[in-house]
């Protein structure tokens, strides 16, 4: 193990490497600045989503290996689906996997995709009440929040989110003051916390804006609180802290039902009603890109099919789509692989929805992240990128490093805890470590 007993990584979802020029500037990051190492720019698995993302940061794989290739879980013929909440559909092991195996505490606060994670001992995952009879204790309960979390940790913040559980900021501060709580309570070797405000107001209001600068400001004394309840608990000059985020968000203007689109084309059948019947070929939606599934994958007149179709839509040039992606090639360039035969990405303008009925383009609005004004889902090179900052007695102060991948991250957690990750795709960032 490095110098350091505990670490806390702090995912703030959405950030960019434009936004640390304020940042730093702010009463609470400005004490700490000094002792920063930093990555410019990380970049992102593609689809650029959260939980994809979020999985490669805690997994260090890419999505083709560790199974998570959307928020939303792969439900063909639905314009929404349950997301992908529990871990049960992680392929690989992780870093609180290596961390319980080396007899190390583990914690995580709304990390994505860890319901029911046996290897966190303090978790409150990232989920809601499913149904208007589920009550906030007992949706943590039945996402893998144990009884004394229960009462130590959400019954003491859950006023944040009572009857509101997805807006922000009041999410967020649910988030932190649990993550306080597991501090001040607990002191786990490892606990990694997503809080999700900058997204949100991104996708409000678009990448940058007024509302964006209000949301630094609620970092940075949220940021505070984290610092307090470390020196509370007596372990802040023994804990190293990151802060990083999985993606940015590019500004679009339309919204594309694609498989209204398809549907013209022959490739799905809709009833009367609207109804939908039957498909030679559906897209799934990742906001900014799109997973294109054939209903019978091994045929080849399917595919060529659905492929000229696709290839037609892009020569186009008006329904939004830049590249055709085959899905060997998405797999050798992004590492993204699953059940799919074709992906189509973004021209960086719109977003696709799932939707097999008309209108084909539809309006920008905030009831979907896929739909607002900023969005995310793109190939990983366009666009703000995401950042990273450290600090702690494992971190050398004043490195610069222009990039780096998001897989890189989790061995990184794995040198300075002192374990294994032998599923990872990526290395460590040894550069900013002493």
């Amino acid at each position: 193990m490095g110098k350091a007993k505990h670490l806390v990584v702090i995912s703030q979802d959405a950030m960019v490497y434009e936004d640390l020029a304020l940042l730093k500037t702010l009463p609470n990051y400005a004490k700490i600045w000094d002792k920063t190492a930093i990555v410019e720019r990380v970049r992102s698995v593609y689809p650029t989503i959260t939980y994809p993302n979020h999985t490669s940061m805690r997994t260090g794989a890419y999505c083709g290996k560790h199974g998570i290739i959307n928020n939303e879980q792969t439900i063909l013929g639905e314009v929404s689906s349950k997301w992908e909440f529990f871990n049960d559909s992680v392929k690989v092991d992780d870093i609180f996997d290596a961390a319980k195996k080396a007899g190390l505490s583990t914690a995580a606060v709304f990390w994505p995709v860890t319901g029911n994670h046996k290897s966190i001992d303090y978790l409150v995952n990232e989920y809601w009440p499913q149904s208007a009879q589920e009550s906030t204790c007992e949706c943590f309960a039945n996402s893998g929040s144990s009884p004394e979390v229960i009462e130590k940790v959400i019954k003491p913040n859950q006023h944040f989110v009572e009857g509101q559980h997805r807006k922000h900021p009041y999410a967020d501060q649910f988030v932190y003051g649990c993550a306080c709580s597991i501090i001040r309570e607990f002191k786990p070797n490892l606990l990694m916390i997503h809080p999700a405000n900058i997204d949100a107001y991104r996708h409000q209001v678009g990448v940058y804006g007024d509302k964006i600068v209000q949301g630094l400001h609620e970092l940075d004394l949220w940021f505070s609180d984290i610092i307090k309840a470390l020196s509370d608990a007596g372990i802040l000059e023994d804990t190293d802290v990151f802060v990083i985020s999985d993606h940015g968000q590019i500004n679009i203007t339309r919204v594309i039902a694609m498989n209204a689109v398809l549907a013209e084309r022959g490739l799905i059948t809709v009833g009367k009603d609207g109804e939908l019947v039957d498909y030679t070929a559906i897209i799934k939606s990742t906001g900014a890109s799109a997973q294109v599934y054939l209903k019978h994958p091994d045929s080849q007149e399917d595919y060529d099919r659905t492929y000229a179709v696709l290839k037609s839509l892009e020569e186009d040039g008006v329904y939004g789509i830049s590249r055709v992606y085959t899905a060997e090639e998405v797999m050798k360039e992004e590492g993204l692989g699953g059940k799919f035969s074709f992906v189509i990405e973004t021209d960086g303008y719109t977003s696709f929805s799932n939707d097999w009925r008309r209108p084909l383009v539809r309006n920008i609005d905030i009831t979907d992240y896929k739909f607002g004004h900023g969005t995310h889902g793109h190939q990983p090179d366009k666009g703000p990128q995401p950042t990273l900052i450290a600090f702690g007695p494992d971190i050398r102060p004043g490195v610069v490093i222009p990039r780096r991948p998001i897989v890189d991250e989790a061995p990184t957690y794995a040198k300075i805890l002192g374990v294994e990750l032998p599923d990872a795709d990526g290395v460590a960032i040894g550069e900013i470590l002493w």
